[in-house]
């Protein structure tokens, strides 16, 4: 069951109403622009309307954010407009959805979505405590009950094609093992660790000049704070501190350079996406390897996760080509 977190916020993100800048069409009168058709999916129209009608928390956000006059704000048009077009992929693949549920036979039963609703309802009414804090938060989300009623049936009735697209999805004790052996160091006792230190340069020529100064055996913290563009070497003298292995906000290539790199060596120049590095690793903290058997059932979890993901990607894209998806842009 689609998480009750995830249902508000998609309720909360897509819902909204108001139209805000006339666009080229020949009747300019706001019934004639809602029916402005601004995607075919299946030959099925998308309308302005649509669009509109999922925009009232966007643009709450923009008036609380900018004030009444966020029409006249760049920035505050730009979020608009990328919140259309968010807005308008979610109807095309909700068209699509609807579709393929209907060719494969798979709609539930008006008594089940019933009591799904029913059910989602109450879990968001209970971690609201009350029923004046319900309404609140319906009316700051400039949402009524039958539309957050409508969005849960949208996403249960999506929550049943995927469940019908993953459900032969398996994963074989063979990718576990290969996933195990490719990723040794996501399966130690304690989460492994390096002490580096670092001089950011912009280009080849100039870290090739510090390497070479770094041999001759001046101090690499000096060096650091006279030629690093790493701010921070100013008054750490490139020194990073001790940086697990699988820190997701490290850049990989700079990791797998600094972990392979031995213990008070300097290596040699290092691109990655943010400039040359030199590199210099002071300590390392290592870990034994939990055995496979161990950590099996933690591997099939997150392999599992990654295929059924991609067999969903794929099903989408295969329904995407099928649907012949054209789009009026110029019509948002």
């Amino acid at each position: 069951m689609k998480n009750v977190k995830k249902v508000i916020s998609a309720a909360l993100i897509t819902i909204f109403a108001t139209t805000l800048i006339g666009c080229n069409m020949i009747e300019k009168t706001p019934e004639g622009i809602a029916k402005g058709v601004v995607a075919k999916v299946f030959g099925v129209k998308v309308t302005r309307g649509q669009v509109d009608a999922q925009l009232v928390p966007a643009i709450k956000q923009l008036e609380a954010q900018y004030g009444a006059n966020y029409k006249t704000n760049e920035e505050a048009m730009a979020q608009l407009k990328t919140q259309k077009e968010q807005v308008l992929e979610g109807l095309i693949s909700e068209t699509i959805v609807m579709r393929k549920v209907e060719d494969l036979k798979l709609m539930p039963a008006e008594a089940k979505i019933k009591e799904e609703i029913d059910k989602q309802l109450a879990e968001i009414k209970k971690s609201l405590e009350t029923d004046a804090k319900y309404k609140e938060a319906l009316t700051q989300a400039g949402l009524t009950e039958a539309v957050l009623k409508e969005r849960i049936k949208s996403s249960f009735i999506q929550e049943t094609l995927y469940n019908n697209v993953i459900k032969d999805v398996k994963v074989d004790e063979a990718k576990e093992k290969t996933y195990y052996d490719s990723n040794l160091t996501e399966f130690t006792e304690k989460p492994n660790r390096i002490h580096a230190a670092h001089v950011l340069l912009a280009t080849e020529e100039e870290a090739i000049a510090v390497k070479k100064r770094l041999d001759a055996g001046e101090d690499f913290a000096k060096v650091a704070k006279e030629k690093s563009t790493d701010q921070s070497a100013k008054e750490n003298g490139g020194d990073l501190g001790f940086v697990e292995y699988n820190d997701t906000q490290m850049d990989k290539t700079f990791m797998t350079a600094a972990m392979t790199l031995p213990v008070g060596k300097i290596s040699a120049p290092i691109k990655t996406q943010f400039g040359w590095h030199v590199i210099k690793t002071i300590a390392k903290e290592e870990f034994p390897v939990k055995k496979f058997e161990t950590v099996k059932a933690e591997i099939e979890e997150k392999l599992l996760v990654t295929e059924k993901e991609a067999a969903w990607k794929k099903a989408m894209t295969a329904w995407q080509e099928e649907a012949k998806i054209t789009r009026y842009e110029k019509n948002l």
